[in-house]
C-alpha cells in the first residue's frame, strides 16, 4: 500500500473550508429535490453555487466525468449522470458533491426520498444513515480502518440489507482519492493504524437486496444487479489527536 498522507494543522484548516463548501453545496441541493426537477437542474445548481464560491467541482472532469454532481435514482448506486431525466414521486435519489478549493477537496453525499415511498426502502436509508454515523464513531487515533469498515457491514447486514463490495470510501486531501482505501465490509482490528492527520471520506453504500452491481454502458453509473434500490452517505471526516471531526457537518 502506498504512503497514506497525513495533514498539517494548516492543511486541516484549509480543508475545512472545502468541506464546508462542499456540505453547503450538498444541503442546497438535497433541498432542491422533489418530482418534476430533473437532475441536469440539479447539477446546475451546484455548479452555479460553487463557481459563486469561486471553487471547483471536484468531480467535474475528473477521468472524464462530465457533471458536478453524481445523482443516483433507485436502483443506481453510485456515479450517476445528470442530464434531462425528471425526478418523480416515490423515487429515492441520492447525490454526491466534492468541491476543490485553495488546494484541498471535499467530499459528500446523501439520499433523499421523494414524497411517499414503500417501508423497505425507508428502512434502507435509515440503516445507510445509521451505518455512517457508527463508522464514524469507530473512527478513532490509534484504533484500525477495518474498525469502520465492520461498523458499516454490521449495521447494514444487522437491517436485512447488504453493503456493496467493488467500491469503496478513501483517503481524500490534496487530491479526490488518496490512501487507503475503506472498504464497507471486513473483519475488525486490521489494516493501517488511524494517525491524526488522516483525512478520510467514509460512504456506505448500501443495498436493499444482494451486494452485486453492474456499470453500465456509459462507464459511469453503477446499477444493482438485482435492481433493488441503494442508499449512499459520505462525510469527510479528519483523525485528530484526541478524536474525531466531521469536516462536512454542515
Amino acid at each position: 500500500m502506498s504512503k497514506i498522507p497525513l495533514k498539517s494543522a494548516a492543511d486541516l484548516k484549509a480543508m475545512r473550508i472545502s468541506c464546508q463548501m462542499s456540505a453547503e453545496v450538498l444541503q442546497a441541493v438535497a433541498a432542491a429535490v422533489r418530482a418534476g426537477v430533473t437532475t441536469g437542474e440539479l447539477d446546475q445548481l451546484a455548479q452555479t453555487m460553487i463557481k459563486k464560491m469561486k471553487a471547483k467541482p471536484s468531480f467535474l472532469g475528473y477521468h472524464g466525468y462530465p457533471a458536478a454532481l453524481c445523482v443516483s435514482i433507485n436502483e443506481e448506486v453510485i456515479h450517476g449522470i445528470p442530464g434531462a431525466r425528471e425526478i418523480l414521486p416515490g423515487d429515492l435519489v441520492s447525490i454526491d458533491v466534492g468541491v476543490y478549493y485553495n488546494g484541498f477537496h471535499g467530499d459528500n453525499a446523501t439520499t433523499v426520498m421523494v414524497g411517499a415511498v414503500d417501508l423497505d426502502v425507508i428502512r434502507l436509508v435509515e440503516t445507510t444513515r445509521r451505518a455512517l454515523q457508527l463508522a464514524i464513531a469507530a473512527t478513532r487515533p490509534g484504533g484500525r480502518l477495518s474498525d469502520i469498515s465492520h461498523a458499516i457491514q454490521c449495521a447494514a447486514e444487522a437491517a436485512g440489507c447488504s453493503v456493496v463490495r467493488q467500491f469503496v470510501g478513501h483517503g481524500v486531501g490534496h487530491h479526490l482519492h488518496e490512501e487507503p482505501q475503506v472498504p464497507n465490509y471486513g473483519a475488525p482490528g486490521r489494516g493501517p493504524v488511524l494517525k491524526p492527520g488522516m483525512t478520510l471520506a467514509i460512504e456506505p453504500m448500501v443495498n436493499l437486496g444482494t451486494a452485486a452491481v453492474v456499470v453500465l454502458e456509459d462507464k459511469w453509473t453503477v446499477v444493482t444487479r438485482d435492481g433493488k434500490p441503494s442508499a449512499h452517505f459520505e462525510h469527510t471526516v479528519a483523525v485528530l489527536e484526541e478524536s474525531v471531526e466531521i469536516l462536512t457537518l454542515a
